[in-house]
């Protein structure tokens, strides 16, 4: 994993979306037109984390290298140096994959 020139704030994660199959469990070869976008992808970047009333820092549950679900239409998507990322609220994330 590259280094990334990118530095999120407060509880926003940098996402590589993870690319889906490309054929079904019985075979059939989906194509291009029909795919949806992944849901799925893996955390290159966290933030420091939120903070309460309080101004205390509340650290966030994932890290760099973790691979995560997150809704279909979470995040911005932004393209830095090259690559097309999603960048997102740690709350927009459903769970990380064990």
């Amino acid at each position: 994993m590259a280094k990334l020139k990118f530095r999120p704030l407060h509880d926003r994660v940098v996402v590589r979306r993870i690319d889906a199959e490309e054929k079904t469990k019985g075979g059939i070869i989906i194509p291009d037109t029909a795919k949806e976008k992944p849901q799925e992808g893996e955390i290159l970047a966290v933030g420091p984390g939120g903070r309460d009333e309080n101004g205390k820092l509340i650290a966030t549950g994932v890290k760099a290298g973790d691979r995560v679900l997150f809704g279909k239409w979470s995040g911005t998507e932004v393209k830095i140096d090259g690559d097309e990322l999603l960048i997102m609220k740690e709350s927009d994330i459903m769970g990380v994959i064990a």
